[in-house]
């Protein structure tokens, strides 16, 4: 069958606003670590604030083990899930089914992509207003505080129940050569989205709704699929791999090497979360946040990086289709005042990407922006 190659839809644009460089006449930095290693500094475009820098020695934060396999620890794990989502929005999966042997496909193919060289990841580049390609420490949109890592995104929308979004992006973007890309990542996709809808029966049965509310409104996802790299660095005290930030998105499945790097920002301290290869690291994003009416917590977190060790993750961002309408369910709505306006995920994604810089704020200040803007939206 012929595949057909189209443009991006709505649904894939950037997660992070765009800065304007319209005044700046600078090229962008082209991040290329094993160049900018040579260096006996990094560049001031990836050096963070004195307040923003990392902490490398802290505290490990007491997240929840969720375990799947079994129907007779439902009530447990969703009590345990409601007692984490409340304060900080991070809690572990084990037991998910997902196969290891497809884990370990999805970040030896990972690998092999970051390990080509610049030219071949560029084959792939971001398009300015999309969230699917290549991006290289998002050199093309920011021009301080850069991140030190790179990575390659793309949609996979569960819209049709066998749509092939993401072997389609490998074989239009990147070539034939690249389809046992494509059928891995089609194949991890759809794992992702399995295993989300499975956690919002218990994010539902933690809120005391009925458990296939959640699994409803996001059985037709369009969602976003990461990879991560953050490369060594020989002054990590300085920079950071992605800074401080909330996920606008409804759920992230995070998937981690053996290389620690993620922390939280949990009691006014950073925290991290080790790497454990038997699990998904799962977390809150804005999103849901405003579909629990504000319940569970989406939280602050970082990635850091080390001089010694390349990381590597993959994250599934959840994201609900695009006419759904972002509104608690009435069992929620019976019992807490509203605190946010109804909203669509592209409004909210536009908002983040044209108004304001994600934070800890962004669903407050998004929701303030809708009630002022309600007769031009």
């Amino acid at each position: 069958m012929a595949i057909i190659c189209t443009t991006a839809s709505p649904a894939e644009k950037e997660q992070e606003p765009k800065q304007s460089f319209e005044n700046d006449q600078t090229p962008p930095i082209v991040f290329n670590p094993s160049l900018l290693n040579l260096q006996s500094q990094i560049p001031n475009q990836f050096i963070w604030p004195d307040e923003e820098k990392p902490s490398i020695d802290i505290p490990v934060l007491n997240v929840p083990f969720i375990d799947l396999s079994s129907q007779d620890s439902t009530l447990e794990a969703s009590r345990l899930i409601a007692e984490a989502c409340t304060k900080h929005g991070f809690f572990l999966v084990v037991n998910h089914g997902v196969s290891e042997s497809l884990i370990s496909d999805a970040h030896r193919l990972m690998g092999s992509f970051f390990d080509m060289p610049l030219a071949g990841k560029q084959r792939a580049q971001r398009k300015l207003g999309e969230s699917s390609g290549y991006a290289s420490s998002f050199t093309g949109r920011f021009s301080t505080k850069l991140p030190w890592k790179e990575t390659l995104s793309f949609r996979f929308s569960n819209e049709n129940n066998g749509s092939r979004t993401v072997q389609d992006y490998f074989s239009c973007t990147l070539g034939q050569e690249f389809e046992q890309f494509g059928n891995v990542y089609q194949e991890y996709c759809e794992a992702m989205s399995s295993l989300s809808l499975k956690i919002m029966e218990l994010l539902g049965l933690s809120l005391g709704v009925n458990r296939d509310y959640f699994r409803g409104f996001f059985e037709e996802n369009d969602s976003i699929m990461r990879l991560n790299h953050y490369p060594p660095c020989q002054t990590p005290d300085l920079t950071l791999g992605t800074g401080p930030h909330c996920d606008p998105s409804s759920l992230t499945i995070l998937h981690q090497d053996h290389v620690n790097g993620l922390q939280v920002f949990v009691d006014n301290q950073w925290r991290s979360i080790p790497p454990n290869p038997k699990a998904f690291v799962v977390n809150i994003g804005d999103t849901f946040m405003a579909l629990s009416n504000g319940i569970f917590k989406s939280c602050l977190h970082r990635a850091v990086v080390n001089r010694e060790s390349a990381r590597k993750s993959m994250a599934f961002f959840l994201c609900p289709k695009r006419d759904k309408v972002v509104k608690p369910p009435s069992e929620i709505l019976d019992k807490t005042p509203r605190r946010y306006p109804d909203f669509t995920w592209p409004m909210f994604l536009e908002f983040t990407q044209k108004h304001y810089r994600a934070d800890e704020n962004t669903l407050d200040s998004f929701s303030n922006w809708v009630i002022a803007n309600k007769n031009l939206i």
